[in-house]
């Protein structure tokens, strides 16, 4: 099938995988966004959650000793 469209099937597994991720990353935001919407409440991303509790930890461990 997809030699008769002139791709390899290493070029299928590439764009398949890219496609992939383009609609996971499409499905997210639109959740995130629909949610702020609904509930006019702001999502913060993982990374910035993960960030703030390393640092409220930090913090801690200096106040701790």
């Amino acid at each position: 099938m997809w030699d008769e469209l002139g791709i390899s099937g290493g070029t299928a597994i590439i764009i398949l995988t890219a496609l992939y991720f383009v609609v996971k990353w499409a499905v997210k935001n639109g959740v995130k966004e629909a949610y702020e919407e609904i509930s006019g409440k702001e999502v913060k991303d993982d990374l910035d959650i993960i960030l703030e509790k390393e640092a409220a930890e930090k913090e801690n461990e200096g106040t701790i000793r």
